[in-house]
């Protein structure tokens, strides 16, 4: 797999948690036939597809973005299970140096993964997120969800929300480690991701990551560039940006570490680069049990997929590049005084690319897995579609993962569940739901979204939200960003397309207790803030972000 479409990093700290948390024994050394232990490495592997670059690859490098497929990979929530759906990876591209390290000693990729050097440029800065299931998420509710995420230093912390990390932490991030500003007036964002309205079963979320100039490029120590990476969504129900990363989020590494190397070197300045994608199976419960004759037995939980009248899954679709030309250009002769900018992204600016991919290896707890390659395999579909094609006989029905395997030496055999001896009691196990966590964390405003939660928020005008108070900004620019949010809440409506609309199939909708309507007064340059998600009303307080005041 190539290095750019690698999703392990942070992530797979959760495949480290500690075996046993589905119930019943503890990974006992000889098992009896019938005595079931569990643990949480059940499934590991990359449904993953290559995306070609550009020809000029320097040119189309101000934004990226695809359609991916929203669908319940599981039936009901369960815990310690983490399945990124469909998603990609943006890093800056250095490919100009060669040997010289990007990220500084005393950071966790420069400290914890040599294997990355001699320059760490995939583990250096990413704009990462997307849709999935994670082991860390606090309130799932049987869909997948979608979040923001990047991680602005080497892997040290990753910021998924205007608030708070990428699941890891109950408390909100520290103000110098906050880096998403809120740009939607009309969306809010919750730290555990954006669910969806009722069951999706194929319907596509788009959604783009755009190099926008909301500010001036800054001399001095650090430099700062002037590329504030976007995230435009396209569901049913809203379209349009909806936060964006401060370009001093990625700056701010080189004077921290006190390395002038890496001045100019991050993703507030240098073209992005994004090479495929990937579905990440990282953290997946597993039962084990052994039959009278002492072979042992998994059980997985039952993964589905929707399979058309044609037996294939659709994932992604319209996986595109694109130059400044598509939105930059326009975006920073409005914010200069020019003509008003529609936000479509202008399609002589986009480079569509195509797609391959090849057969996915899977292993469970270090052991290759065989079989699922005849159930299905990744293809390109008619259209430059990725997908899944099943070999089954499935059609117009839900296509499920293989969820028996029988252990064969050191090896992993797929087998249908009429196989596994009834002694195993394997069938009869069911995996443990996940329940509701902590909160994340304040009042005024509150709503409860479709994952059961409790959201609280607040309305900020928008240079005074959170994730800027630890700037020293001048009262000029700070006025001049404010008066420029202004217009694009009152040009930008959420109902019109920004992205290309999908070339096959529908929008999934996403929930709509998370839309806002401003209140009187705070129509435009104002934008709600989370400072709270929890289970229900109650439950200890955790420090939300602070309001620089």
């Amino acid at each position: 797999m190539k290095s750019s479409i690698r999703f392990l990093m942070i992530l797979v700290l959760y495949s480290l948690l500690s075996a046993g948390r589905c119930g019943l024994s503890k990974d006992p050394q000889d098992p009896g036939a019938g005595q079931v232990s569990s643990n949480d490495r059940g499934l590991h592997g990359y449904i993953s597809f290559d995306a070609d670059r550009p020809p000029d690859h320097s040119e189309y490098s101000a934004g990226m973005g695809f359609y991916s497929a929203v669908w319940p990979l599981v039936g009901e929530p369960i815990a310690n299970f983490q399945i990124g759906l469909p998603g990609a990876w943006i890093i800056p591209d250095n490919s100009d140096n060669k040997d010289t390290p990007l990220a500084p000693i005393g950071t966790y990729a420069r400290d914890n993964w040599p294997e990355r050097g001699p320059t760490y440029k995939d583990v250096f800065q990413t704009v990462e997120g997307g849709l999935g299931y994670w082991a860390g998420n606090h309130f799932r509710y049987g869909p997948p969800k979608f979040s923001m995420n990047a991680t602005p230093q080497c892997y040290d912390y990753e910021v998924a929300s205007p608030g708070w990390s990428f699941f890891y932490d109950n408390e909100a991030l520290p103000d110098e480690r906050l880096g998403i500003a809120q740009l939607s007036n009309r969306l809010l964002i919750p730290p555990d991701a954006l669910p969806f309205q009722g069951d999706p079963n194929g319907e596509f979320l788009g959604y783009s990551y755009m190099a926008l100039p909301f500010t001036e490029p800054v001399p001095g120590d650090p430099p700062t560039g002037d590329q504030a990476w976007t995230c435009f969504l396209s569901a049913a129900n809203f379209k349009g940006p909806i936060a964006y990363y401060i370009p001093e989020t990625w700056s701010k590494i080189g004077k921290l570490f006190n390395y002038p190397f890496i001045y100019g070197r991050g993703l507030d300045a240098r073209p992005g680069i994004m090479g495929g994608g990937a579905m990440e199976i990282n953290t997946v419960p597993a039962f084990e049990s052994r039959d009278a004759q002492g072979i042992a037995y998994t059980k997985l939980p039952d993964l589905r997929f929707p399979v058309d009248g044609q037996g294939r899954t659709l994932l992604v679709q319209d996986v595109t590049y694109y130059s400044k030309a598509a939105l930059y250009d326009a975006f920073k002769a409005w914010r200069d005084g020019g003509p008003a900018c529609s936000g479509q992204f202008d399609p002589t600016g986009a480079w569509k690319s195509p797609l391959t991919t090849q057969t996915t290896r899977f292993d469970q707890d270090g052991k290759k897995i065989h079989g699922v390659e005849k159930v299905f395999d990744t293809r390109i579909f008619e259209g430059n579609v990725w997908g899944l094609e099943w070999f089954d006989g499935t059609k117009d029905a839900m296509g499920h993962f293989p969820q028996y395997f029988k252990h064969v030496g050191d090896d992993r055999l797929a087998v249908p569940s009429a196989a596994v001896p009834a002694e195993t009691r394997l069938q009869g196990q069911s995996f443990r739901r996940a329940e509701p966590g902590v909160p994340y964390t304040s009042p005024v405003f509150q709503v409860r979204l479709a994952d059961g939660s409790l959201v609280t928020y607040s309305w900020y005008r928008f240079v005074d939200q959170p994730s800027f108070q630890q700037y020293a900004w001048s009262p000029e620019k700070k006025a001049k960003l404010q008066a420029f949010v202004e217009r694009i809440h009152a040009a930008w409506s959420i109902d019109r397309d920004y992205m290309a609309p999908p070339r096959f199939g529908t929008l999934v909708t996403l929930d709509p207790a998370l839309l806002m309507t401003p209140p009187k007064g705070l129509e435009v340059g104002y934008v709600p803030i989370v400072t709270r998600q929890e289970a229900g009303g109650g439950g200890p307080v955790v420090a939300a972000p602070s309001s620089g005041k």
